[in-house]
């Protein structure tokens, strides 16, 4: 495993505690490390029990075969996973986390999920008198590597005020947005904006192109304007250069931007571009990038 896999960065000093932390994909597995270089105990689970060796190999931790056993004696358990039905599994069962916590401790989901699978569980883990923190994230693999994610977060104040210090270790802001679920319907809301700003972006350049213009001194310029935005200034030179071997892919955004469409059937809300860019992202998975950054939506223009 390269060793550089996160950045160097300087810690709020916390007194260390045991942790765990469930799933070391691109996100967790350096959200982890951040914790562990903090000074905190970490025993980490990964269903490929390698990828949990190799972390261990770079950051003296321990790895557990099941997330009952990861959860074991932790004070408060860290998941970052791929969807609803993960996030039940290393929950849920003999071999669950839940089944291994202690009362009084806390369960800080960072899995981009449905607002209603936090609530379910929220309130299984309460009759075991385990509190719940749904807890996902933005700022993708590169805010995870340089511990600079912003965490948006529902649950109970006094619970949040436990869990806060901790996530600072590879966050640059974690925040309280209401209660159990709320931080999964914000992150909703992030992904209906990155969506729509995606493919305005597409067709800003894919128009500039088109007309013969430097896109890239075109952004360059634009970028200083009311049209900056994070995703022009991290990922337009490369749309412009078509490429898109990295970052977060299509078939990440379209689990997301399914959670979105599902809450909206229930809310009543009218997301007629979100729906209208879910079909462009399936449109460029028919075209073979279901693993290419979400940036490439501009390849449909082309």
């Amino acid at each position: 495993m390269n060793t550089e896999i996160i950045a160097t960065r300087s810690y709020e000093t916390v007194a260390p505690m045991k942790v765990a932390f469930l799933g070391l994909g691109v996100m967790g597995l350096p959200m982890a490390g951040h914790l562990a270089r903090a000074g905190h105990q970490v025993v980490v689970y990964n269903r490929t029990e390698s990828k949990a060796k190799n972390w261990c190999e770079v950051f003296s931790g321990q790895y557990a075969k099941t997330p009952r056993e990861a959860a074991k004696d932790a004070q408060i358990v860290f998941c970052c996973v791929g969807n609803d039905e993960d996030l039940r599994s290393v929950t849920l069962g003999e071999d669950g986390a839940f089944a291994g916590m202690a009362p009084g401790t806390v369960f800080v989901d960072h899995t981009t999920a449905s607002a209603s699978v936090a609530r379910e569980l929220a309130e299984i883990a309460a009759k075991s008198n385990i509190d719940f923190i749904d807890a996902p994230v933005s700022g993708g693999q590169a805010g995870a590597v340089n511990g600079k994610l912003t965490v948006m977060c529902g649950g109970k104040p006094e619970v949040f005020e436990r869990i806060q210090p901790l996530a600072m270790h590879f966050a640059q802001a974690v925040t309280l947005i209401g209660e159990t679920g709320a931080g999964q319907l914000a992150k909703m809301v992030n992904q209906i904006c990155i969506a729509g700003l995606v493919q305005g972006l597409s067709e800003g350049i894919a128009f500039g192109q088109a007309a013969g213009l430097d896109m890239k001194l075109v952004l360059n310029v634009i970028d200083k304007g009311a049209a900056q935005s994070w995703q022009m200034e991290n990922r337009g030179t490369t749309m412009v250069d078509d490429q898109f071997d990295f970052g977060f892919a299509v078939d990440w955004m379209r689990k997301d931007l399914s959670l979105v469409l599902d809450e909206a059937r229930k809310n009543g809300a009218r997301v007629p571009v979100t729906a209208l860019v879910d079909q462009f992202y399936a449109d460029v998975q028919e075209m073979g990038g279901a693993r290419w950054d979400t940036s490439s939506l501009i390849k449909r223009l082309r």
